[in-house]
Formats: C-alpha cells, sequence, structure tokens
C-alpha cells in the first residue's frame, strides 16, 4: 500500500537545534513496506535526517509497534531504517 496522512501525527517538533523530531505513524501496511526507501516521500520537506518515527503497523491483524527514524531525505526520496521493533511481555 502506500502512505497515508490520516495515520501520520507530529508529537515533538524540534526547533531544528540538536534534537530530532519525533512522529507517529499507524497504518494497517506491514513494517517492509514502511521501512522501504520512498514510502514516505510525501513528507521530504517536512522530514530531517535523525528524525525519529513509532510505527504501529499490522502483520496478520496483530498490531506490531516498531521505532525508525530517517536515514536519508535526499532530492525528494526518504529513506528510514529497517526499525527495531519494540516487544512487551504481557503474562497476565
Amino acid at each position: 500500500m502506500a502512505y497515508a496522512a490520516a495515520g501520520f501525527s507530529t508529537y515533538s517538533a524540534s526547533k531544528r537545534g540538536n534534537s530530532p523530531s519525533m512522529f507517529s505513524y499507524k497504518t494497517t501496511d506491514s513494517i517492509a513496506d514502511v521501512n522501504t526507501s520512498g514510502y514516505f516521500n510525501t513528507l521530504s520537506n517536512m522530514l530531517e535526517v535523525g528524525d525519529i518515527i513509532h510505527c504501529v503497523t499490522s502483520t496478520a491483524s496483530t498490531a506490531v509497534v516498531t521505532l525508525v527514524y530517517v536515514v536519508s531525505n535526499a532530492s525528494g526520496v526518504v529513506d528510514v531504517t529497517d526499525g527495531t521493533t519494540l516487544s512487551a511481555t504481557d503474562t497476565d
């Protein structure tokens, strides 16, 4: 599928000092789709290298939370890292 603006939100906007901006993104796409180079091209004017995106994606209807960051943004092509999947234990 493709990036959908309705799932994207800013929750910490940097003033472009040394800290990155932080965003969240929720989609039914898999993380394999989301971390593909070009997925966030629509946001190339907003995203900067080092900006962090908390992604809530889906794998066979199971939510997956992955932390990615922008590794490059050149000529309108945005690429994010493969990401680190956050895991949790819920034993109750």
